[in-house]
């Protein structure tokens, strides 16, 4: 492969199961993502899920690095609008002293849930996250530390200093979120199984390689692999995502008609939802390594980080495993042998 696979787990509850089923399923799935080759294992942050287990990606990180040996470990990602800064860099700084050279720090502007759970995370706040640039840009200086001599937090550091720098990316779906990321030189990951439209990544791809030469820009894509072109069809199923437009003006997408209502509602504004399907690359191995590299080759991705949105575990375990470099390893070294 001339690009870099890497994994998101959000930790799902399966029926039947427990959060802490899920949550042992997650570190099972990383241990198995480092013997299989992935380059890096990110969590997320969901909260007041019934179907997610993940709300605390910088807990979980943890106790991830603690159980794995080399795969790099990281947020995919934290809710900067929730919290401060200053707080996020000193955990980092945290997980990096523990774990040199091993930890990915992703950031993202979604809320992470419905309504209700934004307003008990921000609750007693005075701005209610409505700053996202802002604590981007101080948490950028605090992690460099670079904070402006003219800053009334002039001479803070968050320690303790690691050994090594977290690689930190920025997560968007937009062109504008890509040069927001150049602007502080960091990385940036397009979500591209929420935000499917091509010329919108095609236009965050050209913003940032204009802006931030250095840089990775990273695709993250839902897929499902299977033995067979028509498994992998009947899995991948007809999903859909929803969005819900907020006439403040705002958008969020969300994973079910359900959730767009109850999102609407809670949020005290009129709103409309639109039903979209789902951006599924479906089929064998070889079939969505052709279509990732499709995509590399247009966009100039230097990496994609799978989701790979399966209802049932062993199906999905399966999966991960097709697209793993070891699997494709192994199918490169049969195809010389044969």
């Amino acid at each position: 492969m001339e690009y870099k696979v890497g994994l998101l787990d959000q930790s799902p509850i399966y029926e039947g199961d427990s959060a802490f089923d899920a949550l042992q399923q997650t570190i099972f799935l990383a241990q198995q993502a480092e013997e299989w080759g992935y380059s890096r294992f990110w969590v997320s942050e969901h909260h007041h899920s019934e179907q997610l287990a993940g709300s605390s990606p910088e807990v979980l990180i943890s106790y991830l690095l603690a159980r794995t040996k080399s795969i790099r470990i990281g947020s995919g990602g934290v809710m900067l609008q929730h919290y401060s800064p200053y707080k996020v860099a000193e955990n980092f700084h945290v997980l990096s002293s523990l774990a040199p050279g091993r930890v990915d720090l992703g950031i993202g502007k979604a809320p992470g849930g419905l309504p209700l759970s934004t307003k008990a995370l921000q609750y007693g706040t005075i701005n209610n996250g409505e700053d996202f640039e802002e604590r981007l840009s101080f948490l950028h200086h605090l992690l460099e530390k670079s904070v402006n001599e003219s800053h009334v937090l002039a001479g803070v550091q968050a320690t303790p200093e690691p050994p090594e720098k977290t690689e930190n990316y920025l997560l968007g779906a937009s062109a504008k979120s890509a040069k927001l990321a150049a602007s502080f030189g960091w990385n940036f990951v397009f979500a591209r199984f929420i935000n499917s439209d091509e010329t919108e990544l095609a236009q965050a791809s050209r913003v940032y390689r204009s802006e931030c030469s250095s840089g990775r820009f990273i695709v993250s894509a839902a897929v499902v692999a299977a033995p067979t072109q028509d498994e992998a069809e009947e899995l991948a199923g007809d999903q859909k995502i929803f969005k819900v437009h907020l006439s403040s003006g705002r958008s969020v997408t969300v994973q079910s008609a359900e959730q767009a209502e109850v999102f609407g509602k809670q949020s005290g504004e009129s709103y409309e939802v639109t039903e979209h399907t789902s951006n599924i690359i479906a089929g064998t191995s070889s079939f969505v390594h052709d279509e990732l590299t499709l995509l590399h080759k247009k966009y100039i991705v230097n990496e994609f980080i799978l989701h790979i949105p399966i209802k049932e575990k062993a199906a999905r375990m399966n999966s991960i495993y097709l697209m793993s470099p070891a699997n494709t390893k192994a199918e490169r070294d049969e195809e010389f042998v044969s």
